[in-house]
């Protein structure tokens, strides 16, 4: 039994000198010696993407040849209603239907001065979801009878209204009073 508390004694000291040395440590920075870790070097900051300044470089690559079928201009268009509009026409939508509509920038699916490159997964999402709008409105719309439109639409702003996910929770309408 003795030993026993001998042993209890000696790990509570062991304990308590160890707690003390931790704090004298602690309060000397230049005693502590870290571990060196490697790690992978940064990437390389990229400047801000300026899609105003690419709109303006693409326009002026396109300068004369607006009004031509966008597949003589561009390379690797495959949307069939990008397919059947004029290159100028394919600039805007890709402004308006496609960015704004999802609160992005044309790096969402592009990499700069390499448009034609199909790297980023979410160009071939959107193709796909053109192709659903495609359907939608060729097909499905038309046959609903009794929508009061003679030509009722849908489009990116529809379901995504400025976010990559489209909005599947809408906030609880509050009816006045």
């Amino acid at each position: 039994m003795r030993h026993r508390r001998r042993s209890a004694a000696a790990l509570a000291a062991i304990c308590v000198m160890g707690l003390c040395a931790t704090i004298w440590l602690l309060s000397r920075p230049e005693v502590i010696v870290f571990a060196q870790v490697q790690t992978s070097p940064s990437p390389i900051p990229q400047p801000p993407f300026d899609q105003a300044a690419a709109l303006a470089k693409l326009r002026e690559q396109i300068k004369g040849r607006e009004s031509e079928p966008s597949t003589a201009v561009f390379k690797n268009i495959q949307t069939p209603f990008l397919k059947a509009s004029p290159a100028a026409r394919v600039l805007a939508v890709m402004e308006i239907a496609y960015a704004r509509s999802l609160g992005v920038t044309c790096t969402h699916c592009h990499i700069p001065d390499k448009w034609e490159v199909d790297d980023k997964t979410q160009k071939q999402t959107a193709r796909e979801m053109a192709a659903m709008m495609a359907k939608i409105n060729s097909e499905l719309l038309p046959g609903i009878k009794t929508l009061k439109s003679e030509r009722p639409t849908v489009n990116c702003t529809t379901c995504h209204r400025g976010e990559t996910k489209p909005a599947l929770n809408l906030p609880i309408a509050v009816k006045p009073n």
